[in-house]
């Protein structure tokens, strides 16, 4: 999996020239604190850089999961159009939240997530990485509580918000209310492409997990029948129960390799697969919030049209609210104007980043697949040499 972290982090590192900048990060050392369901994992994060922005070349902090989540919604707020990392999802089950195999897939995922940042020219450059790479425990707790995002909302007014959603749902499905998209071609193209992504990615996903499953079922079953062989060859015969005693030898040994082709299975093809379906929602949030950006601009551009219309009376009939009408007219139009520029800047900065996207996708699929290929090809040539070494005794044992 290095290989493939190093095609997703950062393309510098320490050992570059002291003239070539460069940020490294490694999420290390996850530690189970606490019990019960206040129970969870802190990670050691060190940062080498030499960026004059960073206190020195080297910083350790520790973080929870919690902290690299608000790292996360920071930057979706402040970096509208950019395809934000994905980050791992958060078990809620007990007997998986603390169980080996979990902490060291977060863990990874976690160290993928945050060299990305680290890697993308703008994100780089955030003052909240820098705070998440370097502020102490307290500060970053504070940080968390201040928060005040939907999920922070007291329940009256996410009842509020709910109700308002339901109710421009129920416009739009008995049409009082048409939703405001975009007509824009090479925009249904990238709609499509990601939503069949998805699709695609989700299905290997899925697919790569059966075949993980079965090389652990597999390898579980190898290691009993070997047992099962072993004792079968202690109450035979001295040629016939070495061979018994041999084959269950060869069993249990490839039950081992078994094992550890499905630890490498799920660690360099299932996982990767599965960060990119993770990738392509984080994706969809983008698309999500043009989406919002467009509606937003359509509305103030039809309240600008009513204003007009409001102003022209009152320009008409000499009425004393002229003035008043004015301002607001004006504050009206700049803020229908910033309205543009932010959804126009969103429209740039997507173009730009469904590019590299594609980019890196294809770099890390590459190598994805040809882990899954090299894995294969080594395994089935490991069973192939055990069963054949095993032959010339089984044949001895016959004649």
């Amino acid at each position: 999996m290095e290989q493939q972290r190093s095609s997703s982090g950062s393309s510098h590192s320490p050992r570059s020239s002291s003239s070539q900048p460069y940020l490294s990060i490694s999420v290390t050392e996850p530690v189970k604190l606490g019990n019960g369901v206040q129970a969870y994992i802190s990670y050691r994060v060190i940062t080498k850089t030499n960026f004059p922005e960073y206190q020195g070349p080297e910083k350790i902090v520790i973080r929870r999961y919690s902290d690299f989540v608000w790292l996360r919604d920071r930057l979706f707020e402040k970096y509208k159009g950019v395809f934000i990392p994905p980050l791992p999802e958060k078990s809620t089950v007990e007997k998986f939240r603390f169980s080996a195999e979990f902490i060291e897939l977060r863990r990874q995922a976690l160290d993928i997530f945050v060299n990305r940042i680290a890697s993308h020219h703008e994100l780089q450059q955030s003052e909240d990485l820098r705070t998440f790479l370097q502020a102490d425990e307290e500060t970053m707790e504070r940080l968390r509580s201040q928060e005040t995002g939907i999920f922070k909302k007291k329940p009256a007014d996410l009842m509020q918000i709910f109700k308002e959603m339901q109710t421009r749902v129920s416009d739009v499905v008995l049409g009082k209310e048409k939703p405001v998209e975009e007509s824009n071609p090479e925009y249904e193209k990238l709609k499509n492409y990601i939503f069949e992504l998805e699709n695609h990615l989700s299905e290997a996903q899925k697919h790569a997990y059966r075949l993980v499953k079965r090389h652990k079922e597999l390898g579980q079953s190898l290691s009993d029948f070997g047992k099962a062989a072993k004792l079968l060859g202690a109450c035979e015969g001295h040629a016939l129960g070495k061979a018994f005693s041999d084959l269950g030898t060869k069993s249990e040994t490839l039950s081992v390799r078994l094992q550890k082709e499905a630890h490498q299975l799920l660690m360099n093809f299932e996982e990767p697969l599965k960060d990119y379906v993770r990738a392509v929602q984080s994706i969809k949030a983008t698309i999500a919030e043009r989406a919002n950006a467009f509606r937003h601009q359509c509305e103030l551009a039809e309240t600008i049209k009513l204003k007009e219309i409001n102003l022209d009376k009152l320009m008409l009939t000499r009425s004393d609210k002229v003035g008043e009408a004015e301002l607001e007219y004006k504050e009206l139009k700049a803020e229908s104007e910033e309205a543009t520029r932010r959804f126009e800047n969103i429209v740039r900065v997507m173009n730009e980043e469904i590019v590299r996207f594609q980019d890196q996708k294809t770099q890390d699929m590459g190598i994805a697949f040809h882990q899954f290929a090299k894995g294969q090809s080594r395994l089935a040539n490991n069973i192939a040499d055990a069963w054949r070494s095993l032959l010339p005794k089984l044949e001895a044992c016959l004649s």
